[in-house]
């Protein structure tokens, strides 16, 4: 029982144990997913910041956040009681025409209403039943998460 002197390959090695390299046929997708989430994590951080408007201390609330498609109709009062649609000053008087111009879909279009955490309710109020009474039907208010 003798050895036999014909040297047995191993795979992937050349002469003497030494590893032979060869071209790698395939791409390494785990930089590439790095680099995706980082950028993801990016836009979802800077993303509210765009979203520019009237800047409005709103009320904490336990409720969720809603799944909006396309850039909603907005109407801020101010803590002052300053009315805006869609950023731009308005008189109350003149809230139903300038609705009736930003809304694309006519009276079944959205609209956001944003109020000032100080603001009178009354004021609040007002402005939902000029809105209603111009026959806008999904009026909604907009409130900051609570977040205890």
């Amino acid at each position: 029982m003798g050895m036999s002197s014909i040297a047995v390959r191993k795979s992937g090695r050349g002469r003497r144990g030494v590893p032979r390299y060869r071209a790698m046929a395939e791409i390494n997708m785990t930089p590439f997913i790095d680099v995706i989430l980082v950028l993801l994590i990016i836009f979802m951080v800077t993303a509210p910041l765009l979203a520019t408007g009237v800047a409005i201390d709103l009320p904490k609330t336990k409720a969720a956040a809603l799944n909006v498609e396309q850039k909603p109709i907005s109407v801020a009062v101010d803590d002052k009681g300053l009315v805006y649609v869609m950023e731009q000053p308005v008189q109350v008087t003149e809230l139903a025409d300038k609705l009736k111009a930003a809304a694309a879909a006519g009276v079944d279009e959205r609209i956001y209403v944003r109020g000032a955490n100080q603001v009178n309710y009354g004021r609040i109020a007002e402005v939902m039943s000029i809105i209603t009474a111009a026959g806008y039907k999904k009026v909604a208010l907009v409130t900051d998460p609570d977040k205890n």
